[in-house]
């Protein structure tokens, strides 16, 4: 149930704040007032498309908050809060969303940020709101099979996951098989190439790490007189006459002289001795590298055109050694796949039967839990039509088989009435007023109310095109959805607003040349006077104050024969 709504610069709002009970509530007020634009910050806040058009004149951002008490028969809402870790221990759910001039959105759940496709979900579950729009809607026959659907979700779940399941596995072996089957000339082109590239990749015996070695190989041929030039000046430095391994040889045997005098210079003396043994070595290792180093003028020219075949071979298939070796791992794959590929489509080909078949049988489920389903919403929506004074209508559920399997299943539903004795049942778009399709569009949400434990339901002027009894008889059918779920609904009817356990009159006011959307809760001669002026027009007469004392009598009278 909607406890809390609070609206900050949404259009024409600045800000506001409102309270629900449960039960009956109705808003009315002048045209433009800004009725609806509160049914549009409630759709926005429960994860609808959001605009940085909704965002008043001269401000940055819009925000929305709504407290929900959380129905403990609602199972859907709590598995999905818990599935995405939000804590609702204390039995309630606040939404909140902030849009910003920018177009960024920051949605939150209690406390908790949340993308707007979770937003969606979880706000979906609490509050269904119901708009002109739905009556568009059932005007277009593919929307049928939806609505067939959400009555029966509870018997559907389970057929129609396990046909889903099928038909994504269905799918993509269907586009792999076509993949494989689609053109056999390109695969043979394919084919060719791939093998030309494996061959050129393979005979060039590349290795990871010798692009790498090579480089250090040139750098040293093409630095050849740089290196011998300073091994040479090193090894006579130390081998010299006199030369720094002989000085170090004087020094070490000078200080072994003076360290059997005394033990003082003990540790000096092993210094200097460790210094000249590591010289020793060193001169001995830059003699070896003297030897070694020679100038080999082909070796460059070899490296050279080994570095430059190892360029070509980047250009067309990496930018690395390592990332060449591993194309040439993928394209060893894909040419197993393609000289496989007849052994492939045999296989695939039977995987496809195997999932058709399988889905066949899952699609006759589902078709038949749906016409089952079709059945029980043909009479109930009768039960609903009679109360609602079109006690003469027939409805039925038309089903058409379809050629090819659909994400849903197989089936087609159209909605057929009749509304007039003796005519013939025709698709609703065909035959429905726009008063009819209010009453058909209150009779299914009557029925879905109790069917999906949404406890919070919004009516966006329903009550279009009908006037007289039938007002009356969708005020009372209002008011008997708003025992089991608390309803909010914007009404231009006096019968409507009657029936309301609670009230809100919205109006319009210019404050500092901006115009502001003010709500006040009407109660005892407040609410008989805005219930006048829905009767009477501009100026409430006193005949049409007593017509409105009498209207809110005979719905007291009403509600409690629903007690």
């Amino acid at each position: 149930m909607l406890q809390e709504l609070t609206i900050h610069n949404f259009a024409i709002i600045e800000s506001l704040s409102l309270s629900f009970e449960e039960g009956m509530t109705v808003l009315t007020g002048e045209t433009g007032a800004g009725k609806s634009i509160i049914i549009d910050a409630l759709g926005l806040l429960v994860g609808g498309r959001g605009s940085s058009q909704f965002i008043r004149h001269g401000e940055d951002k819009l925000s929305l908050e709504g407290l929900f008490e959380l129905p403990k028969e609602n199972k859907a809402v709590t598995a999905v809060l818990a599935e995405n870790g939000i804590d609702f221990s204390d039995d309630s759910v606040v939404l909140e969303r902030t849009v910003f001039k920018s177009g960024k959105n920051v949605c939150r759940v209690n406390g908790k940020l949340v993308t707007t496709t979770l937003l969606r979900d979880i706000g979906t579950k609490l509050l269904d709101i119901h708009t002109q729009h739905e009556h568009q809607e059932l005007m277009h026959d593919e929307f049928h099979l939806t609505l067939l659907d959400r009555f029966a979700q509870k018997e559907l779940a389970k057929p129609l996951l396990d046909y889903q399941t099928d038909f994504l596995a269905y799918q993509r072996a269907s586009k792999e098989l076509r993949n494989f089957t689609k053109n056999e000339r390109e695969m043979a082109q394919r084919l060719d190439m791939l093998h030309f590239q494996e061959q050129e990749i393979r005979e060039a015996g590349l290795s990871s790490g010798e692009e790498e070695a090579l480089l250090q190989q040139k750098n040293r041929l093409v630095n050849f007189e740089k290196l011998s030039d300073s091994l040479g000046t090193a090894y006579n430095a130390l081998t010299g006459d006199p030369g720094g391994l002989s000085y170090t040889g004087e020094a070490m045997r000078e200080l072994e002289a003076a360290r059997t005098v005394t033990e003082d210079y003990a540790d000096l003396q092993e210094s200097v001795a460790s210094s000249y043994y590591q010289l020793e070595d060193a001169v001995l290792e830059i003699r070896q590298a003297l030897d070694q180093l020679e100038f080999q003028p082909e070796e460059l020219n070899d490296i050279e055109n080994r570095l430059a075949e190892l360029s070509q071979l980047k250009r067309k298939y990496g930018k690395t050694i390592e990332d060449i070796i591993q194309y040439q791992s993928e394209i060893s794959t894909e040419i197993e796949q393609l000289e496989n590929s007849e052994r492939n489509v045999d296989a695939l080909e039977q995987k496809v039967q195997s999932l058709q078949a399988s889905l066949t049988k899952k699609a006759e489920r589902l078709s038949k839990v749906r016409r089952e389903a079709a059945e029980k919403l043909e009479k109930q929506i009768k039960q609903e039509l009679q109360q609602l004074y079109m006690e003469k209508a027939i409805f039925e559920v038309h089903f058409e088989t379809l050629n090819d399997f659909q994400e849903n299943g197989t089936d087609d539903a159209v909605f057929y009435m009749s509304t007039n004795p003796g005519e013939p049942v025709k698709p609703i778009s065909k035959v429905a007023s726009g008063g009819e399709l209010s009453r058909m569009m209150l009779a299914l949400k009557t029925i879905f109310s109790r069917h999906q434990g949404i406890t919070s339901i919004i009516f966006d002027e329903v009550d279009t095109g009908v006037s007289g009894r039938v007002a009356q008889a969708i005020a009372e059918k209002i008011y008997a959805v708003s025992i089991g779920s608390q309803v909010l609904c914007i009404s231009h009817l006096p019968q409507v607003a009657a029936m309301a356990d609670h009230h809100f009159y919205i109006a319009k006011q210019v404050q500092n040349k901006r115009t502001i959307t003010l709500v006040k809760q009407l109660s005892g001669q407040d609410k008989v006077l805005e219930i006048g002026r829905m009767i009477a027009g501009t100026e409430v007469t006193k005949l049409a104050k007593e017509h409105a004392e009498e209207m809110i009598e005979q719905a007291n009278a009403i509600k409690k024969t629903h007690k």
